[in-house]
């Protein structure tokens, strides 16, 4: 990875671990890798042409940074919208599709929704760029929520809405899987929730998407209703909501099934950073198959209060934010001063089954 160059003098020191019963991943330290440019959630990352591309957004324009032929340097841009001038966003999941485009997602905040306070509501959206990243069109708001705003909301950002996602497509090719935060709605639907679109449907998604709710998926994805995955243990209306938040998924090619890192909001003030978390999913589209969130890092251990926003970015040849193998990179908020190992616990050294895994939250060890 350009100017991320990692020395593997580091790798002796075990800093955390989640053990679970079928499935182990490590922590250990590594020499300090910073993306090319200021994140604040997730940073999607593919390889276009040859090269390796990184989204990254912070609130203001988004930029797209594209690795040297010898993986020394970036070279970062902002990225140009044709039709995006009213539209905040963060570009949190792209793909490459074999015609060359690149469809991305966003999510957007409104600003301006009240007159005494900063409080918002997201939504998700999808663009697409035919010039490598540099110039995205948009294609409309993809997953809305039908929920009322709670104006008395108390968690310091949203008053309800939909963001804080990352987004896969299935190992089959027929499905792209949106991981994504429900902020409102009754309790019970609040926290991370899913929703899917076929890949047919990719360049006119909207009204095509179909959120997960009672065991079916066939809810809209414009105002529709959603069953958690993982609900909120305490609403977040609260000054302090209890829930994970912003989940990052991948495939682990090691481990042969789906990983997804998660925050978690536990107190107060804010969004008080809990620690990172770590699940498994045997099936997407089986949601019951996650395993039990296992902490990964606690609080005390992160840069900061506010090193939100987990995600690994793979090694291995065509390593991306949504491919990775037995070793990656484990970053924070942008920064990554780690290597992330996942092991299979098998006895058999296979490949675990599809069948749900119950994990054990673990503190991590020093």
């Amino acid at each position: 990875m350009p100017a991320l160059r990692l020395s593997f003098a580091l790798l002796t020191a075990l800093i955390a671990a989640a053990v679970l019963p079928a499935q182990e991943v490590r922590l250990r330290p590594a020499d300090e890798w910073r993306l090319p440019a200021p994140t604040d959630g997730n940073s999607a990352v593919v390889w276009h042409a040859g090269r390796l591309v990184v989204f990254t957004s912070n609130g203001a324009t988004p930029k797209v940074s594209y690795a040297s032929a010898n993986g020394d340097e970036w070279e970062t841009h902002e990225i140009r919208f044709t039709n995006l001038q009213d539209k905040t966003v963060w570009f949190e999941g792209a793909w490459v599709d074999p015609s060359g485009a690149i469809l991305a997602w966003y999510h957007h905040e409104p600003w301006g929704m009240y007159e005494d306070s900063l409080l918002t509501a997201p939504s998700i959206g999808a663009a697409i760029s035919d010039d490598g990243g540099r110039t995205f069109t948009d294609l409309g708001f993809i997953l809305t929520s039908g929920d009322p705003l709670d104006d008395y909301a108390q968690n310091g950002y949203f008053t309800g809405g939909h963001g804080d996602f990352s987004v896969i497509l299935d190992r089959e090719g027929k499905f792209f899987y949106f991981l994504f935060t429900n902020y409102g709605g009754p309790p019970r639907r609040q926290g991370v929730v899913m929703a899917r679109l076929a890949y047919e449907d990719r360049f006119e998604a909207a009204g095509k998407v179909r959120k997960y709710f009672e065991g079916e998926w066939e809810e809209p994805g414009l105002g529709g209703k959603v069953s958690a995955v993982l609900p909120a243990a305490r609403s977040w209306r609260s000054h302090e909501p209890d829930s994970f938040w912003g989940p990052s998924v991948h495939w682990n090619t090691h481990l042969r099934r789906h990983v997804v890192l998660m925050n978690r909001t536990s107190g107060a003030p804010g969004w008080a950073q809990d620690g990172i978390y770590v699940a498994f999913i045997g099936d997407l589209a089986d949601p019951a198959s996650w395993t039990t969130p296992a902490k990964l890092l606690d609080a005390a251990d992160l840069p900061g209060p506010t090193a939100f926003y987990p995600q690994v970015i793979g090694l291995d040849r065509e390593g991306s934010d949504t491919l990775a193998g037995r070793v990656a990179r484990f970053f924070i908020h942008g920064l990554s001063r780690w290597e992330i190992e996942f092991r299979n616990g098998s006895t058999s050294g296979g490949s675990p089954s599809g069948a749900p895994v119950t994990s054990n939250p673990a503190t991590p060890e020093k």
